[in-house]
């Protein structure tokens, strides 16, 4: 399994990713899952995947093939979309087919294939935008009322999002809210695990603002966990 988050805030984006994939307790890997296309000061897209990596691959290799060909694919060069919903229609599109192609072949053996995507950016001109992509190729979008987005194992890590995370909130705050998700999450499920990928982006950039891999052992996201939990016992015990 897998942990993504998406934070659309007025400031800019975080995006923030684990690493872990396995296929029971006795084969488990580690697989990047956080995608990054730029084009310095005209446009950045950002995909995040959890699920089958059979279907997220093919669907990242087609998506770059795309790009690096793109009189071959055309429909499917990203970076040449005229607009992040473009960008959502076209990946939801990709996606929904190598699902059901894939799902065709493992359904002979009892088997399932599928996947979900996060697609966030911005093109010069255009406004942030962030996508939820489902393994059919539809999909739903950040707002100011939700302004953020998880796939896979969400459920440990929503509490505080949906606490402290509003569209004003600071990138730096934002940071740390998406930190503390993955540490909640990474203490609850053995099937998310380090390393971590941060990625930030500052408005209107469109271009990378920090992109950092988070290895175990790390002092600082250890130290900032410690101050978590100790945070937490603390106002327990403080409640009446």
């Amino acid at each position: 399994m897998t942990y993504c988050v998406g934070l659309l805030l007025n400031a800019g984006m975080v995006f923030l990713s684990d690493t872990r994939t396995n296929a029971g307790v006795d084969n488990i890997a580690t697989f990047r899952k956080q995608f990054v296309f730029c084009e310095p000061g005209e446009r950045i897209i950002v995909i995040q995947t959890a699920g089958s990596l059979s279907v997220t691959q093919t669907v990242m290799a087609k998506l770059t093939e795309a790009i690096d060909e793109p009189d071959s694919a055309p429909e499917f060069s990203i970076m040449q979309a005229p607009s992040m919903l473009r960008v959502a229609e076209m990946v939801g599109q990709l996606l929904s087919d190598v699902t059901a192609e894939i799902s065709a072949k493992v359904n002979r053996m009892s088997q399932s294939a599928t996947a979900s995507m996060i697609v966030g950016g911005q093109r010069k001109g255009g406004r942030e935008r962030m996508f939820l992509l489902y393994p059919e190729g539809n999909f739903i979008e950040a707002t100011e009322d939700t302004p953020y987005l998880q796939i896979g194992e969400h459920k440990y890590g929503k509490p505080i999002l949906d606490r402290v995370v509003t569209p004003d909130t600071s990138l730096d705050d934002a940071r740390k809210a998406a930190l503390l998700s993955m540490d909640s999450t990474l203490r609850s499920n053995l099937s998310v695990g380090m390393p971590l990928d941060l990625l930030m982006l500052r408005r209107d950039e469109c271009d990378i603002a920090e992109q950092t891999r988070i290895e175990a052992g790390d002092a600082d996201f250890a130290a900032m966990s410690d101050a978590w939990s100790e945070a937490l016992r603390t106002s327990f015990k403080n409640i009446p």
